[in-house]
């Protein structure tokens, strides 16, 4: 890694919880029906959602920052392609929330969750830890996923 910049990490974490406000604001009326859909018995409370968001962002920040901030020749590649999830990440809700087309939304986040994974291989050859701190956003997709596909299976 080059030297600490603490405004370079500030940039890369406000990327993301950037782009999670701004999905959420198009997205709020569809999320307030979020109560209305019939939703399978391990579906997490409402206010859990935001909470785990935020620190996922977060995450993403911190993880991009330590590729950016590295001297691999590749990093902007992996940047790219951590540039395409968050658009990916961005178009879900609206998919889900405004669209209520849950299973384009499946199909969708299983895209989105194949990206994630490509990132995480991608990191891991220049930054381990980088890697290692989208590990708990993976996850999240998988069971978001299987959340989704409860939810489509619930509503058709």
């Amino acid at each position: 890694m080059n030297n600490f910049n603490k405004k370079i990490l500030i940039i890369n974490i406000i990327i993301p919880l950037l782009v999670g406000f701004l999905a959420f604001l198009l997205t709020r009326e569809g999320i307030n029906n979020y109560s209305n859909i019939l939703k399978p018995n391990f579906a997490p409370p409402k206010f859990l959602f935001p909470i785990v968001w935020t620190i996922l962002y977060i995450l993403m920040g911190i993880s991009s920052y330590r590729i950016y901030n590295s001297m691999a020749c590749y990093k902007n590649t992996c940047l790219i392609i951590y540039g395409l999830s968050l658009i990916l990440n961005f178009l879900w809700p609206i998919i889900f929330f405004m669209f209520n087309s849950f299973l384009f939304a499946f199909v969708f986040i299983i895209f989105l969750t194949i990206v994630v994974l490509y990132i995480i291989i991608c990191y891991y050859g220049i930054d381990k830890i980088a890697a290692r701190l989208q590990i708990p956003y993976l996850v999240w997709l998988i069971f978001a996923s299987i959340l989704n596909f409860s939810i489509y299976f619930l509503n058709r």
